[in-house]
């Protein structure tokens, strides 16, 4: 199964996807994850992106395209894999169809995660993460026990750059002007299945998916 996790930030990606891979038994590969580790190791390609990223605008194609292509001959691919947060733009599309075709691939098919602005800003901003353990809290919809700190380490709960409110109000508008594209490009080829997460229980969105992939 080869399958896409399209969604703005704060849609829930990170957490269907945690599910998906171990229903289909396939790897997630969060462009978004691997950047943040590269940042927080201090890498040459975190350094490149970390500008990008507490500004809130998109990582170049360039970088993006070429961490893909690396990870999906991984061996733990061989079986299939789901893409979260990648592509961004319709030209992160055409190479990773470029990639796809020198590398035998097929996409089975791309899952559009809609959810409401005012949802996703309260999501977004409301997120709290520990800098002892890294465990993630919300403010308004899962909260610590004491303000600021951490229940499982006691240590101190902070706010990241990107989760601050003006960034995180580029980050939705750069979503809406350079990722939307995407529904209309996979919508034309047949390919793209809308689900509203909106509301609903995380089980049920899950379910929903897993019925369009085709595993029950």
């Amino acid at each position: 199964m080869i399958a896409i996790l399209l969604g703005p930030p704060g849609a829930g990606k990170g957490t269907y996807s945690g599910k998906l891979i171990d229903i289909f038994k396939v790897p997630q590969i969060s462009t978004g994850d691997i950047l943040r580790a590269n940042v927080k190791q201090g890498t040459e390609l975190g350094k490149k992106a970390k500008d990008f990223m507490d500004k809130g605008a998109l990582v170049p194609d360039s970088l993006i395209v070429e961490i893909v292509e690396d990870r999906i001959k991984a061996a733990d691919c061989k079986n299939g894999f789901l893409l979260d947060g990648f592509p961004r733009t319709v030209e992160q599309a055409d190479s990773l169809e470029a990639i796809f075709k020198k590398n035998g691939l097929k996409l089975d098919r791309v899952i559009n995660i809609i959810v409401d602005r005012d949802v996703l800003f309260k999501r977004l901003t409301g997120r709290r993460m520990c800098k002892a353990c890294g465990a993630n809290f919300n403010v308004y919809t899962l909260p610590p026990k004491a303000e600021g700190v951490c229940d499982k380490c006691g240590g101190e709960l902070y706010q990241r750059n990107d989760d601050k409110p003006d960034t995180i109000a580029n980050r939705l508008d750069v979503y809406e002007k350079q990722t939307s594209p995407l529904i209309d490009y996979y919508r034309k080829k047949q390919a793209l299945s809308d689900i509203n997460a909106s509301t609903g229980s995380i089980d049920d969105i899950v379910k929903a998916i897993t019925g369009i992939l085709g595993k029950k």
